[in-house]
């Protein structure tokens, strides 16, 4: 290939050459984004739920004491994570681990496990909300029929607050689809850092991140498709159709739900 070469000759050229690089890169980052988010929404989980505990002047001192010991720490990871670009978290933990105490980690399970915690810090706050969304008389009633706090949780709240908040969780996944490009900074051989790679080895870097473009492009929209059609699914249907055994005959109870 010489600079004669059309542009379109030389994305076709660069696809050819190198399209094991960029599908490596491609599936390191899913690989990467998808365990993060997985992960990172436990995570979320466990934390959303702490932070919502119900703790007021009944509350035994002690245990009031270590709630909100608990509670602070909690808050901390949050904000710092949340207020800290991905990029400097990388690095912070990825080289402070080998300098600060000798712990000399792999790049994959490296971005695995920074995308993770970041992700825990937004999705914590997510299930919060989710949370603190279902009506409080939920609460009460179920309080009242002598359910337990995890009961209540297990099986009136969070099945509500869950679905509740699929869309920002699957937001997530895309975001950290797009963020683990950051994650060159340690080496880690995603999507970005192959391109790179590419790009130096031909000097045609407009042609190679058009491809690099292209392939973040298919994977962010083929994810938003199918996790939009997970949602209509949890959805159900617009209307029920309660059957009952009525005087009438053949009566029915037509609920007419969302459109």
């Amino acid at each position: 290939m010489t600079a004669d070469n059309s542009f379109l000759e030389w994305v076709y050229f660069i696809w050819q050459n190198n399209w094991p690089l960029f599908l490596v890169g491609a599936r390191n980052t899913i690989i990467i984004a998808l365990s993060g988010t997985i992960i990172g929404f436990f995570i979320g989980v466990l934390i959303g739920i702490i932070r919502t505990i119900p703790i007021d002047h009944k509350t035994h001192p002690v245990l009031r004491a270590v709630y909100n010991v608990v509670n602070f720490i909690l808050l901390s990871y949050i904000e710092v994570f949340r207020g800290t670009p991905m990029m400097v978290q990388a690095m912070v933990i990825f080289y402070g681990a080998a300098m600060v105490y000798g712990i000399h980690l792999d790049p994959i399970p490296a971005g695995i496990f920074i995308v993770s915690i970041n992700t825990g810090a937004y999705m914590a706050e997510i299930v919060r909300g989710g949370i603190l969304a279902v009506d409080k008389g939920q609460f009460e009633a179920a309080h009242s029929i002598g359910m337990t706090h995890t009961q209540t949780m297990t099986y009136i709240v969070l099945p509500q607050a869950l679905r509740s908040i699929l869309p920002a969780t699957s937001n997530e996944f895309v975001i950290n689809i797009k963020d683990t490009s950051v994650l060159s900074v340690i080496s880690v051989t995603e999507l970005f850092f192959n391109s790179n790679s590419v790009a130096g080895i031909n000097y045609r870097y407009f042609e190679v991140f058009l491809i690099t473009c292209i392939i973040y492009f298919i994977m962010t929209f083929t994810v938003t498709r199918l996790l939009r059609y997970l949602e209509i699914k949890l959805e159900g249907p617009s209307v029920y159709i309660i059957h009952g055994s009525q005087t009438v005959p053949e009566a029915q109870i037509r609920i007419v739900g969302k459109e």
